[in-house]
């Protein structure tokens, strides 16, 4: 892409959207070309180009407003692609501290300024995520965790998402383009639902038996009809050695997943010989959720909303130099920041 294929304060005003023809996230293309950038910065190239100035060669640096794991690089990179541009970065999935340079670029303003706004969000959306599951791995130890979260957002930005769960520790995740974008497979079970349909969950465990090849994980939801601990037997006197593990994911209504009954669970378990099948927990987690349920005797965590609706870790973009001389704003040192973590990216 050309700076001319930008697009323009002319084009901006003279765009037609059917709101009612379209999904509302922007498409790669409209990205591509500025359409989810703040209006200013294309005031500003078009401003620049008036005055010759819009090739400047500048060093624009990006720091975090907190501490947190890095996330976003890839996506980044693919969005500033095709541009004579020298880029430094954190790594995915590096530790960062508030304040820290996590990325630094280099080139011509007319290149990149008018996707401050893109690469801003994605810097900060995917790092608050990573961060998030990082903080959830830490607290499960060595114990699976699955990221579950794709419900709680817009289906547009799920899979950036879960990606990035898996960045910051999550060992696997439920949306299908997440996972591929990972090269990985997409990790779940059966909802409630087919549970309810078919009337009865050992009538529906013996025929997920039945339809799943003979090496995938046999992992059955048993908070549906009757009580976790006896469904949680009744199932596994059906499935036998077959069963890898049952779900708990008790609402909120009801209490949710407590320690005690993850107790009582794994106890009754293994009073009646089925000490190989785990205990698989969802519904509501967070690190100090995890923790309890950890300590209880819990083997693996599904976790959504907490890695889904974690806050995004802000991110600033400043010019540090103009034509080769330091600049900066009033309350900013000018220059470049000097962090040798910096990796060169192309």
């Amino acid at each position: 892409m050309k700076t001319r294929d930008f697009i323009t304060l002319k084009e901006v005003d003279s765009i037609k959207v059917d709101p009612k023809q379209r999904f509302f996230s922007a498409s790669e293309s409209e990205i591509q070309r500025g359409l989810t950038s703040d209006i200013y910065f294309v005031r500003s190239r078009d401003l620049l180009q008036s005055i010759n100035l819009a090739d400047t060669e500048v060093t624009a640096e990006i720091f975090s407003s907190g501490e947190g794991v890095f996330a976003g690089l890839d996506e980044a990179l693919y969005l500033l692609r095709e541009r004579n541009l020298e880029i430094w970065s954190l790594q995915e999935g590096e530790a960062m501290e508030a304040k820290e340079v996590v990325m630094r670029i280099r080139g011509r303003y007319s290149d990149f300024g008018i996707y401050e706004t893109p690469l801003l969000g994605i810097l900060a959306s995917s790092s608050g995520w990573c961060t998030a599951a990082r903080s959830c791995k830490e607290a499960a130890g060595d114990r699976m965790v699955v990221c579950y979260g794709s419900r709680h957002l817009h289906p547009a930005v799920a899979p950036v998402m879960e990606r990035s769960s898996v960045i910051g520790g999550a060992d696997a995740c439920s949306c299908i383009l997440g996972a591929l974008l990972l090269g990985r497979t997409p990790v779940g079970t059966i909802p409630h639902a087919a549970f309810l349909i078919a009337g009865d969950t050992v009538e529906l465990a013996q025929a997920y038996d039945r339809f799943l090849p003979e090496d995938s994980p046999r992992i059955i939801l048993i908070d549906t009809f009757k009580d976790e601990t006896e469904e949680a037997l009744r199932v596994a006197d059906a499935l036998g050695k077959q069963l890898t593990g049952i779900r708990l994911d008790t609402p909120g209504e009801r209490g949710g997943v407590t320690p005690n009954l993850v107790r009582e669970t794994r106890a009754r378990l293994d009073q009646n010989g089925y000490n190989h099948v785990q205990i698989i927990v969802s519904g509501g987690l967070n690190p100090e959720r995890i923790t309890r349920l950890t300590d209880a005797g819990a083997d693996a965590f599904g976790v959504g909303s907490y890695i889904a609706r974690a806050p995004a870790i802000d991110m600033t973009l400043d010019l540090k130099e103009v034509s080769g001389k330091p600049v900066a704003k009033r309350g900013r040192i000018p220059g470049i920041t000097d962090n040798n973590r910096l990796v060169k990216m192309n």
